[in-house]
């Protein structure tokens, strides 16, 4: 395998381009200033960004690193010379040189719509022009979060003034936070060949595989959450008990198979919020005439949703996670299944739910539940609940009409 580089002389390049040639890649650096990439790079062969169109024949793929990051400010214009038009003109040099492969290296920065700065601006423009521009080239997104090499950068450089032994355990608990990614993780997706995915897209994270802070810290706020309904809302529980049971016929508690962790079978309850003997089928397959007028008032405030303390406490659900679906819903437990979404507790709600994506769409439902699961923290999963908590989304919508 040959690989091109951009950007190599940047801190992921720096960490990436040893382990890359450890595997025994050819590497091809390409830059603005070539004479400093041959100094930091003696062993690799290099070459000026208007000469790829020559020295890039042969290579599989171009890993596009240059960008100007955030570290430093700027104007629109300045983000989006590097991050949109530059990286225009190494995509069309590339194909000049028969690169079959371009992969663009985004931020996760650019991911959240709220994220309005000049740097997620240009990344989000630089992501739509390179995709629009790909032709017959196979244009890759590869976003990702703070990167963790030798050494640190960014948000995680004040690591690097504490003594060795102390970085490892400090970083732990600083990725519980936030997303983070390994360089050992980036070369091993590169070294793969394995491509960004059906959209054509990739975030590459650690997921908090093995983070046992991340795993500690969630686990209390549910169990945390679970006892306040308990003691301290109990009467809003039987209030709602009583409720449903004067509106219609009927139990006041509603149990269903849901599917958990691993692919398990639970017993998921909630308040009954539907008529005794509406079919069991996915809440977007119900028609609405099926819901209650109590029922109604429950599920807008979200309040059906309490008896799932008694799932926390038991271990089958979290507060935040994948919407937990029916064992009839197969389409969508595969496609969870493929993307390692089940690798993970379901939860009361999550990132789909409060962004208004129900079950109709499996495909698109399980992509965004990969999303959460490569970008949960603690801190992002702390503002999915607050999202929830003033009423966000409305991912369990029931069906407006009849067959």
């Amino acid at each position: 395998m040959r690989i091109a580089i951009t950007g190599a002389s940047g801190f992921v390049g720096r960490q990436l381009v040893p382990l890359l040639s450890a595997a025994g890649i050819d590497l091809l650096l390409v830059g603005r200033d070539q004479a400093a990439l041959s100094r930091l790079f003696p062993q690799h062969a290099t070459c000026a960004t208007d000469a790829l169109a020559l020295n890039g024949q042969g290579c599989d793929l171009l890993l596009h690193l240059a960008a100007r990051n955030n570290d430093r400010p700027g104007s629109q214009a300045e983000f989006d010379a590097v991050n949109v038009d530059h990286a225009l003109r190494v995509l069309d040099l590339s194909r000049q040189a028969g690169i079959p492969r371009f992969i663009y290296a985004s931020s996760i920065h650019a991911l959240d719509p709220g994220n309005m700065s000049s740097y997620a601006e240009s990344k989000r423009r630089g992501v739509a022009a390179v995709q629009a521009a790909a032709g017959d080239m196979e244009v890759s997104i590869l976003y990702l979060p703070a990167v963790q090499g030798q050494s640190f950068a960014g948000k995680l450089a004040p690591l690097n003034r504490l003594p060795p032994i102390l970085r490892r355990p400090a970083y732990r608990a600083l990725s519980a936070l936030r997303p983070t990614v390994s360089i050992d993780r980036i070369a091993a997706y590169l070294l793969s060949g394995a491509p960004a995915g059906e959209d054509g897209r990739l975030i590459l994270s650690e997921a908090q595989r093995g983070n046992l802070i991340y795993a500690a810290t969630m686990r209390l706020i549910d169990y945390a959450f679970a006892l306040t309904i308990l003691l301290g809302f109990w009467w809003v529980l039987l209030a709602a008990w009583v409720a449903v049971k004067r509106d219609s016929p009927g139990p006041g508690l509603f149990g269903q198979p849901r599917i958990g962790r691993h692919g398990r079978v639970f017993t998921c309850w909630k308040f009954r919020t539907m008529q005794v003997g509406t079919a069991q089928a996915g809440t977007h397959e119900v028609a609405a005439s099926s819901v209650t007028k109590v029922g109604a008032f429950l599920r807008r405030t979200k309040i059906d949703e309490l008896p799932q303390v008694w799932n926390i406490l038991r271990g089958e659900i979290a507060l935040i996670g994948p919407r937990p679906c029916l064992p009839v819903q197969t389409q969508l437990i595969e496609e969870r299944r493929k993307r390692g979404v089940l690798d993970v507790l379901p939860g009361i709600s999550g990132l789909s739910q409060v962004e208004g994506i129900d079950m109709s769409d499996p495909v698109r439902l399980a992509r965004r539940d990969a999303d959460y699961v490569a970008l949960r923290g603690i801190l992002p999963d702390i503002r999915l609940v607050l999202r929830t908590a003033r009423g966000g989304g409305q991912g369990d919508r029931v069906r407006t009409s009849t067959p």
